[in-house]
């Protein structure tokens, strides 16, 4: 039995749980113009404290104000009746508020209105409470009449002077003085107690006084009452007999003072206890007796005191903790030595507490049939007793709701409906105090709104991060979509990303992003649309900017600053000189791209900064001028020299070693005539990088010691490099290591997210900490994890990897996630919460009843009945229509049967859109599937179209020839898409002349014919002509050519025309050089041939000797020692002819080459004649090819 009832229970938990997941509340934005119109219940925003003390001089006001729509009414409740106050002069309510004013001008006792208030606001959807409001009148009684005696005490007794200040509201502060309003002084012997009264721990002879007086000066009526002084006689012992026992460091002036061990004056006995209340002080005292004074230490059995909270006041007499919480229970024991002996004091603590929140109720707002919860959990000691109430009055005793089920601390509400509106109140309360919290319940249907602007003109730079915001409102809460030009199925993913308030963020704008964005927001009550235009602009840059330089007194000094920028923008460029605006006077000079400084003088030395801003962004260049002295005709004088590098800094110095800084110190090296304008300092670690130098920080050039900021567990060593305008200067030598010690993370992982891989799991995943923020050993990560909105506990894991699998969730639920870096030194920051999804799977329905409407040759309509939303099984992203073309119905004609998809996002009740893109006089089918974003579903019914006929497309090919002077002939082929039965051609032409047109005629011929000849009345007319093929539609797209210029030419539309090309223009250019350059250099060859004698007779033989009378040489061959021919015969024998001429190869040509490659083929003989040939003028010295030969 008890095993069916656990069942039982566990299935009813099951199926809260379930509730409570699907629970949400839509939250209102601030809006005027929708809170203009939205109905809400009153909200109490201002009300007067639940422990109101007043002052009776005063008038008294108790506020009480509430929002709401319509305007709330406000009663009172008074002791728990209704407070009429139109029957009370007194009182009067304030104009569209609660707040009560009560007037005594006229006469009346602030006491009589004392009580308990409460304000109650409410409107047409119900009823809001405030809290009960004790009104007391503030209260400073006179002190008592009384004659006080003296008071006589021993010296070296104890003595307590009793204060007991009258009764106030609230209590009085208490302290003494003596009759001069001098404060009596205070220190480890006297001290006053928490009571008030004054305390002597042992009494002094110069303690005799006749004015101590206790004074409470009261808070409300600022006034101070004083007590009859006490008298202080004191009885002195008598000296010592032996006068040198006497000490003159004694305060007993060397009288017999007998020593006492300690006893406690406050508290007495030797154990307490202590009740107080979490939150509030914790005051515990021991004031001790006894001589010498004793001292006073504290302790906590079974535990330290918490170093943190603890306080010790008084002289150590008082112990504080100013906020309590439980942990502060438990047993204190306060210790007073002398050394005489001890004694000790045991103080039980108890701990309470009022009533605290732990899950406050928070207003719901749901859309009609939606279902929520109002939690109210609250804590405390004795556990409070929680009570719910609506709209003023008790749960129990109100209206039946039969949306609402109530269960303990929580109220479930299940498909609500308009008229359930109301405001619930949670009482929590024990004997210490209470808690009241108001949470309305607002059941609203609203058509979906655009918060924003209307279509609004975004401009941004390109490649950089844009966000496109579509603020947006309705309940139920709509579904937000975005599309680019009207077009798409919705954007998300990839290149984009869409928030949850409606943003677009565009991960890097590019040019093709610019167009107009469309946000549709949809509900079951409407749908509403808004544009933003978007713009994708060029950065402002300055291309040429601003460089360190030095110049001379008396010379011109000039800054380039050119900017180049999107031409859509004005930019506007302004200058600065050392951070404030430049006024450029008579003197300066600037245009367009420079700044001109004539006549340098001493004060043009600073930082020039030039600044192009246009209306989204701006760049910077900054440089510094050096103004030098006159060139000096002294060697010796540095300023003569010009500028270079800086040399190293010198003698680097660690000092303040501290935890996470160093200071780091040097002396800079020659800065070579260049005032030096930066240091950078760069850092080198040996566990990670070892040997790689990193910038860490730079600095102005006028420090030489600075305090670097370091990070933990690193072991740095440092350099510096000096920079001036010329450039860097060389590395300085490295400082000494300096090691950090360790610490915990003080960084977040970033990147946390979850999605699943599979349908029943989660991969968790984030960045690694980059390895200077490890901060010390073994890092590892702290994961945690659990389903959102079931109330479960956390699950966790340590990870030292950059992922984790969740592994056996259910199908596509939200998971909350936070991750949190550790090592040997401790944890670091916990991550904010972040929402993960579990695994998709396939969905598992089809959209049903496919069917289309409206078919036309290239469009159809398309038609079907959309799935439950829980069988897509992950997140819904679009109805997937997969469509591919059957056949033409035109016989014969081949077509790809590829399929084809389009995508359709709708969550209307009836979907339908359009397709388009189709062939014309074609067979298609098609079929749909749902997708979420990994799978789809079962595809639904096929559905066959078939579309309409259309105009064809162009012919194939369109072919013109000039085959006579006096006549065209037109050839084409038929269109490789007819898109229906082609039922002819109809050819357009008319006659070009320069720019005047002729008129146009018409020509038609059947689908059979596809070439036409055609006569030309006049044969130097030129001709345009246009031929489209025809269907029962109408005419398609037209082929259009030009007559050719002469006969034989061709003029064909799908082939290229060769000698209109680029390259064949250039390659044509090209070989005309070539041919130019070797004819300028076969020209030159020749002319330099001339310089060598030729004989007249092949057959007259030289002198033995090469040289002639004239001084010229005979040529002989480098190669084999040959002659040419006719030249003189070899000394080793006859002259001979020779063998390797290239007459032999020659094309009809005779000639031969001389030294320097030239023709001498008119001087030459023809190889099968033995007459001799004088003055041949052969063509064949200017031929190319043998200009080429002449090169070789």
């Amino acid at each position: 039995m008890l095993a069916q009832g656990g069942q039982v229970a566990l299935a009813v938990v099951s199926s809260l749980l379930l509730l409570l997941q699907q629970a949400t509340s839509i939250e209102v934005p601030q809006d005027p113009k929708i809170l203009q119109d939205l109905k809400q219940p009153p909200t109490i925003i201002k009300q007067s404290p639940k422990d109101f003390i007043v002052d009776p001089r005063d008038n008294i006001i108790i506020e009480c104000e509430a929002k709401g729509n319509p305007q709330p009414r406000f009663t009172w409740r008074r002791k728990g009746k209704f407070l009429n106050t139109g029957k009370d002069p007194r009182v009067n309510m304030r104009k569209r508020s609660g707040t009560l004013e009560i007037n005594f001008r006229s006469g009346g006792r602030p006491e009589d209105y004392e009580g308990e208030y409460q304000c109650l606001a409410s409107n047409d959807l119900g009823v809001a409470v405030s809290n009960k409001i004790l009104l007391r009148v503030s209260k400073a009684p006179l002190w008592p009449k009384e004659l006080l005696e003296p008071v006589l005490v021993s010296e070296g007794h104890s003595l307590v002077l009793a204060c007991n200040p009258p009764p106030g509201l609230p209590p009085p502060y208490t302290f003494w003085m003596n009759s001069a309003m001098i404060p009596i002084p205070q220190d480890r012997r006297v001290s006053m107690g928490l009571n008030g009264d004054l305390y002597f721990s042992n009494v002094l002879a110069k303690d005799a006084h006749t004015d101590y007086s206790c004074n409470a000066r009261f808070l409300f009526t600022h006034t101070i009452q004083q007590k009859n002084p006490f008298s202080l006689k004191v009885q002195s012992a008598e000296p010592y007999n032996d006068t040198s026992s006497y000490n003159s460091s004694d305060p007993y002036g060397g009288r017999r003072i007998p020593e006492s061990m300690p006893t406690f004056l406050s508290p007495s006995g030797s154990e307490s206890s202590k009740m107080v209340l979490r939150g509030q002080q914790l005051l515990l005292e021991c004031i001790a007796a006894g001589l010498p004074t004793p001292s006073i230490k504290w302790f906590k059995k079974g535990g330290d005191l918490p170093a943190q909270k603890v306080k010790f006041e008084n002289h150590n007499k008082t112990l504080k903790i100013v906020s309590v919480s439980e942990e502060d229970a438990g047993e204190y024991v306060c210790l007073a030595n002398n050394h005489v002996g001890g004694i000790r004091h045991n103080i039980h603590v108890q701990v309470k507490g009022a009533p605290y929140w732990l899950d406050k109720p928070t207003n719901l707002v749901l859309a009609p049939d939606e279902n929520g919860r109002l939690v109210c959990r609250a804590s405390g000691n004795p556990r409070p007793q929680v009570q719910w109430l609506v709209n003023g009055e008790p749960v129990e005793s109100s209206l039946p709701n039969p949306s609402r089920e109530m269960m303990g601390d929580t109220i479930i509400f299940r498909s609500v409906q308009i008229g359930s509106s109301a405001v619930y109140q949670c009482n929590a309360s024990n004997q210490h105090g209470y808690l009241l919290a108001n949470a309305f319940v607002s059941v609203l249907d609203m058509a979906p709104r655009i918060l924003g602007p209307k279509s609004q003109l975004i401009k941004v730079i390109e490649n950089n991060r844009t966000f496109l915001d579509c603020p947006f409102f309705g309940s139920p809460l709509p579904d937000l979509r975005w599309f680019k030009n009207g077009q798409g199925s919705g954007l998300d993913g990839g290149h984009y990303r869409v928030y949850i308030n409606g943003t677009l963020e565009i991960k890097r704008a590019r040019t093709e992003d610019e167009g107009t964005y469309t946000c549709v927001a949809s509900n079951i009550m409407g749908t509403v649309e808004n544009q933003v235009i978007l713009e994708v602009k060029e950065p402002t840059r300055i291309v040429r900017g601003l460089e360190h330089q030095s110049a001379f007194r008396g010379s011109t000094a000039r800054f380039d600053c050119k900017v180049k920028s999107d031409p859509s923008l004005p930019v506007t460029v302004s200058w600065l000189k050392d951070d404030s605006p430049l006024s450029l006077g008579w003197r300066l000079r600037r245009d367009e791209e420079s700044l001109s400084i004539p006549n340098v003088n001493e004060g043009d030395q600073g930082v020039y900064t030039c600044t192009a801003q246009s209306e989204i962004d701006q760049d910077v260049s900054s440089a510094r001028l050096t103004v030098l002295e006159e060139v000096s005709f002294n060697p010796s004088v540095s300023s003569a020299l010009p500028p270079d590098r800086p040399d190293p800094p010198m003698d680097l110095d660690l000092s303040d070693l501290a935890v996470r800084s160093v200071r780091l110190t040097w002396i800079p090296g020659n800065d070579h005539n260049s005032v030096i304008t930066q240091f950078l300092v760069q850092y080198e670690e040996d566990r990670w990088e070892p040997g790689s130098w990193q910038n860490l920080t730079s600095y102005p050039g006028d420090l030489n010691s600075v305090i670097l900021q370091l990070s933990p567990f690193i072991n740095y060593q440092f350099r510096v490099i000096a920079i001036n305008s010329v450039g860097q200067s060389a590395p300085s030598h490295p400082s000494p290591r300096y090691k950090t010690s360790g610490a915990s993370p003080d960084v977040i992982p970033s990147g946390l997210q979850g999605w699943g891989t599979k349908k029943n799991n989660m991969e968790i995943s984030w960045e690694p900490l980059l390895n200077v923020e490890r901060n010390g050993p073994n890092l590892h990560y702290q994961l945690w994890w659990r389903r959102k909105d079931t109330g479960e506990a956390w699950s966790n894991v340590t990870t030292t990897g950059s992922k984790h699998v969740v592994h056996d969730t259910d199908t596509y639920v939200p998971y909350e996630i936070r991750i949190q870096a550790l090592n040997d030194h401790g944890a670091g920051p916990t991550s904010n919460v972040a929402t993960g999804y579990s695994g998709e799977d396939k969905p598992t329905d089809a959209p049903t009843n496919l069917r289309v409407s409206n078919v036309d040759s290239t469009s159809v309509t398309i038609h079907w009945n959309p799935v439950d939303p829980s069988s897509v099984m992950g997140e819904f992203k679009e109805y997937r229509l997969y469509y591919w073309r059957e056949a033409s119905l035109l016989k014969g004609l081949r077509v790809s049967q590829e399929k084809m998809t389009r995508g359709f996002y709708s969550i209307a009740q009836r979907p339908s859109a359009v397709l388009g893109g189709l062939v014309p006089f074609s067979h298609y089918r098609m079929l749909m599937v749902v997708a979420n974003r990994g799978h789809e579903g079962p595809p639904s019914n096929t559905v066959e179209v078939r579309t309409k006929e259309g105009v064809p497309d162009a012919p194939k090919y369109f072919e013109i020839v000039k085959r006579a002077l006096d006549t065209i002939h037109l050839q084409w082929d038929k269109p490789l898409e007819p898109n229906g039965v082609l039922i002819g051609y109809q050819l357009k032409y008319h006659t070009v002349n320069g720019s005047k047109l002729g008129p146009y005629r018409l020509e038609t011929f059947p689908p059979n014919i596809t070439q036409y000849t055609m006569r030309l009345p006049d044969r130097a007319m030129r001709y345009k002509f246009f031929l489209s093929a025809l269907t029962q539609v109408g005419a398609g797209e037209a082929f259009t050519g030009e007559s050719p210029r002469s006969a034989n030419e061709a003029y064909s539309k799908d082939q290229v025309d060769i000698a209109t090309q680029g390259w064949f223009i250039g390659l044509m250019c090209a070989i005309a050089l070539i041919i130019l350059i070797l004819l300028i250099v076969c020209f030159i060859k020749r002319s330099r041939g001339g310089k060598y004698p030729v004989r007249d007779k092949k057959d007259l033989a030289l002198d033995p000797v090469d040289q002639k009378e004239d001084g010229s040489f005979d040529y002989h061959s480098d190669e084999d020692n040959k002659p040419l021919q006719g030249s003189q015969a070899s000394l080793d024998g006859p002259p001979k002819e020779s063998d390797d001429s290239l007459v032999d190869y020659g094309e009809g040509g005779d000639g031969q080459f001389n030294e320097d490659g030239s023709f001498i083929g008119q001087y030459t003989v023809k190889k099968d004649s033995k007459d001799e040939t004088e003055g041949n003028e052969s063509s064949e010295a200017t031929s190319p090819v043998n200009a080429i030969y002449s090169l070789a």
